[in-house]
């Protein structure tokens, strides 16, 4: 149950970022990847460090958005692309 949560958040947040952040990007669907796997690896952290229950659930899930945007953001960064937060007009 928590898995398909992850995935859907990462999913989520991984498009998110790759609309947010403009410069040379990956694609939509590397987007969601990555977004997919930074929140997969987010929550299994926290479910493994002892995160359960109603509370847990509410961490695990927001470690994972923070996970997937993250590992967005890094992936880029450490492949030497530029990143730029797009200006609200």
């Amino acid at each position: 149950m928590y898995l398909l949560a992850w995935i859907f958040i990462g999913v989520l947040v991984g498009w998110g970022a790759g609309r947010i952040l403009q410069g040379n990007g990956y694609g939509p669907i590397m987007d969601m990847a990555m977004g997919t796997g930074g929140a997969v690896a987010g929550g299994l952290l926290m479910h493994a460090a002892g995160f359960g229950g109603v509370a847990g659930t509410i961490v695990t899930t927001f470690v994972a958005v923070i996970c997937a945007a993250l590992l967005t953001v890094l992936f880029g960064v450490a492949n030497g692309r530029r990143i730029y937060a797009r200006q609200r007009t």
